[in-house]
């Protein structure tokens, strides 16, 4: 892992859903990827958050509301995110630190890819990945 960039760790080509767009569209496009998260881009291609599977069931369908009238915007959260170049241990730090198992990758201001569990799985060492593991999912 010594000497990987967050841009050698991603999976490239992260498909944004727009702020504008609704929840069950989110959900499609979720179902057509493959994906249980997708970032939230504006019009201008900016990243304003993320959304997850959990989010819409959780805070969408439970609370409920109608996901064909609730917009990825309003529920658009986690804005956190680390540039194309960041080291492979700032990417883990940025992870463990917020808790989150997705972590988009940014570049020029756009975002250019998608760092998850799987990526860091391809990557790291059992022990390293185990530890990782082990920090992000434990509670407070």
């Amino acid at each position: 892992m010594s000497g990987e960039t967050a841009k050698d760790l991603m999976s490239s080509g992260a498909r944004c859903i727009e702020a504008h767009e609704t929840l069950d569209r989110a959900a499609q496009l979720m179902r057509e990827l493959g994906v249980g998260a997708l970032p939230i881009c504006g019009s201008d291609d900016r990243l304003k958050g993320i959304i997850t599977d959990r989010d819409i069931v959780v805070k969408c369908v439970a609370a409920g509301k109608d996901p064909s009238k609730v917009t990825a915007g309003e529920m658009a959260t986690g804005l956190v995110w680390v540039p194309a170049n960041a080291t492979a241990r700032d990417v883990l730090a940025k992870m463990e630190e917020h808790q989150i198992k997705r972590l988009p990758v940014i570049e020029n201001s756009r975002i250019v890819g998608m760092i998850s569990e799987a990526d860091l799985a391809k990557h790291l060492p059992d022990d390293q990945l185990a530890d990782f593991v082990h920090r992000v999912y434990a509670r407070s």
